[in-house]
Protein backbone atom coordinates (compact mmCIF):
# COMPACT_ATOMS: atom_id res chain seq x y z
CA UNK A 1 0.00 0.00 0.00
CA UNK A 2 1.81 3.61 -1.29
CA UNK A 3 0.89 6.18 1.39
CA UNK A 4 0.66 9.89 -0.12
CA UNK A 5 0.71 12.79 2.40
CA UNK A 6 0.11 15.88 1.80
CA UNK A 7 1.85 18.99 3.37
CA UNK A 8 -0.04 18.46 6.29
CA UNK A 9 -1.37 15.42 7.15
CA UNK A 10 -2.20 13.09 10.24
CA UNK A 11 -2.23 9.80 11.78
CA UNK A 12 -4.30 7.32 9.32
CA UNK A 13 -5.09 4.39 11.81
CA UNK A 14 -6.56 7.04 14.54
CA UNK A 15 -8.39 8.85 11.70
CA UNK A 16 -10.24 5.25 10.36
CA UNK A 17 -11.17 4.84 14.07
CA UNK A 18 -13.71 7.25 13.32
CA UNK A 19 -17.42 6.00 12.71
CA UNK A 20 -17.47 8.01 9.47
CA UNK A 21 -19.17 8.16 6.53
CA UNK A 22 -17.45 6.31 3.67
CA UNK A 23 -18.52 7.05 -0.53
CA UNK A 24 -17.32 4.10 -2.46
CA UNK A 25 -17.09 4.47 -5.77
CA UNK A 26 -17.81 1.61 -8.80
CA UNK A 27 -17.56 1.02 -12.33
CA UNK A 28 -21.65 0.59 -13.76
CA UNK A 29 -22.53 0.19 -17.38
CA UNK A 30 -23.56 3.94 -17.27
CA UNK A 31 -20.42 5.11 -16.07
CA UNK A 32 -19.13 5.79 -12.33
CA UNK A 33 -21.76 5.08 -9.36
CA UNK A 34 -21.48 6.23 -5.56
CA UNK A 35 -22.53 4.93 -2.27
CA UNK A 36 -22.69 5.73 1.08
CA UNK A 37 -21.40 3.10 3.70
CA UNK A 38 -20.13 2.34 6.37
CA UNK A 39 -16.97 0.57 6.96
CA UNK A 40 -14.38 -1.21 9.45
CA UNK A 41 -10.57 -0.76 9.13
CA UNK A 42 -8.78 -3.80 10.09
CA UNK A 43 -5.37 -5.14 8.95
CA UNK A 44 -4.95 -2.62 5.84
CA UNK A 45 -7.93 -3.57 4.48
CA UNK A 46 -11.52 -2.29 4.35
CA UNK A 47 -15.00 -3.87 5.30
CA UNK A 48 -18.31 -3.02 3.91
CA UNK A 49 -21.73 -4.67 4.65
CA UNK A 50 -23.43 -5.46 1.46
CA UNK A 51 -26.88 -6.35 1.07
CA UNK A 52 -29.18 -8.03 -1.77
CA UNK A 53 -30.98 -4.87 -2.49
CA UNK A 54 -27.66 -3.10 -3.19
CA UNK A 55 -26.48 -3.08 -6.67
CA UNK A 56 -22.98 -2.23 -5.89
CA UNK A 57 -21.69 -5.94 -4.83
CA UNK A 58 -22.57 -6.69 -8.79
CA UNK A 59 -20.53 -3.37 -9.71
CA UNK A 60 -17.62 -5.06 -7.67
CA UNK A 61 -18.12 -8.35 -9.09
CA UNK A 62 -17.76 -7.07 -12.94
CA UNK A 63 -15.31 -4.72 -12.19
CA UNK A 64 -12.98 -4.86 -9.07
CA UNK A 65 -11.57 -1.39 -9.68
CA UNK A 66 -12.92 1.39 -7.13
CA UNK A 67 -11.98 4.20 -4.77
CA UNK A 68 -13.20 5.15 -1.29
CA UNK A 69 -13.49 8.68 0.02
CA UNK A 70 -13.66 9.54 3.79
CA UNK A 71 -13.78 13.48 4.96
CA UNK A 72 -14.28 14.61 8.70
CA UNK A 73 -15.28 17.85 8.06
CA UNK A 74 -16.50 20.82 10.56
CA UNK A 75 -17.60 24.03 9.55
CA UNK A 76 -17.33 25.75 13.06
CA UNK A 77 -13.62 25.10 13.67
CA UNK A 78 -12.38 24.25 10.02
CA UNK A 79 -11.30 21.03 10.49
CA UNK A 80 -11.21 19.21 6.73
CA UNK A 81 -9.44 15.97 7.23
CA UNK A 82 -9.66 13.67 3.93
CA UNK A 83 -8.49 9.80 3.06
CA UNK A 84 -8.88 8.50 -0.69
CA UNK A 85 -8.31 4.96 -1.53
CA UNK A 86 -7.58 3.05 -4.52
CA UNK A 87 -7.75 -0.04 -5.28
CA UNK A 88 -9.56 -3.33 -5.35
CA UNK A 89 -12.25 -4.43 -4.09
CA UNK A 90 -13.79 -8.12 -3.77
CA UNK A 91 -17.08 -9.84 -2.25
CA UNK A 92 -17.03 -12.13 0.02
CA UNK A 93 -19.43 -14.53 1.59
CA UNK A 94 -20.95 -12.68 4.98
CA UNK A 95 -18.58 -13.27 8.36
CA UNK A 96 -21.17 -12.25 11.58
CA UNK A 97 -17.90 -11.17 13.48
CA UNK A 98 -16.70 -8.87 11.34
CA UNK A 99 -20.74 -7.52 10.53
CA UNK A 100 -20.76 -7.16 14.62
CA UNK A 101 -17.61 -5.03 14.78
CA UNK A 102 -18.41 -2.59 11.82
CA UNK A 103 -22.04 -2.61 13.54
CA UNK A 104 -20.89 -1.56 16.87
CA UNK A 105 -18.73 1.03 15.62
CA UNK A 106 -21.99 2.90 14.30
CA UNK A 107 -24.55 1.33 16.39
CA UNK A 108 -22.93 1.08 19.65
CA UNK A 109 -22.01 -2.30 22.28
CA UNK A 110 -25.36 -2.98 22.45
CA UNK A 111 -27.38 -4.70 19.65
CA UNK A 112 -30.76 -4.14 21.76
CA UNK A 113 -30.58 -0.62 21.29
CA UNK A 114 -30.22 -0.89 17.33
CA UNK A 115 -32.30 0.06 14.89
CA UNK A 116 -34.41 -3.97 14.44
CA UNK A 117 -32.74 -3.53 10.28
CA UNK A 118 -29.04 -4.20 12.05
CA UNK A 119 -30.26 -7.19 14.54
CA UNK A 120 -31.60 -9.46 12.02
CA UNK A 121 -28.32 -9.72 9.85
CA UNK A 122 -27.94 -12.80 7.98
CA UNK A 123 -25.54 -14.88 5.74
CA UNK A 124 -27.69 -14.04 2.90
CA UNK A 125 -25.78 -10.85 3.52
CA UNK A 126 -22.01 -10.13 2.07
CA UNK A 127 -18.89 -8.81 2.79
CA UNK A 128 -16.71 -6.32 0.43
CA UNK A 129 -13.27 -6.70 1.59
CA UNK A 130 -11.37 -3.48 -0.32
CA UNK A 131 -7.64 -3.60 -0.39
CA UNK A 132 -6.16 -0.21 -0.90
CA UNK A 133 -3.12 -0.04 -3.47
CA UNK A 134 -2.84 3.39 -2.43
CA UNK A 135 -4.05 5.94 0.29
CA UNK A 136 -3.99 9.86 0.00
CA UNK A 137 -4.02 11.29 3.37
CA UNK A 138 -4.65 15.38 3.28
CA UNK A 139 -5.35 17.87 6.34
CA UNK A 140 -7.10 20.37 4.04
CA UNK A 141 -8.43 22.73 7.76
CA UNK A 142 -8.77 26.16 7.59
CA UNK A 143 -8.96 28.92 10.30
CA UNK A 144 -12.40 30.23 10.73
CA UNK A 145 -12.96 33.82 10.13
CA UNK A 146 -9.70 34.41 8.60
CA UNK A 147 -9.18 35.68 5.13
Amino acid sequence: MKLIRGNRSFDLDEFLKEPLFAHLSTMSDEGPRDSPVWYLWEKTQLWIIGTSADSFPNRILKNPKCAIGIVDFNRNTGKVLHVGFRGAASVRPYDKDIAMRLLSRYLGPNMEDWDSRFRGLSDSNLLISFTPETVVVRDQSYKVGSS
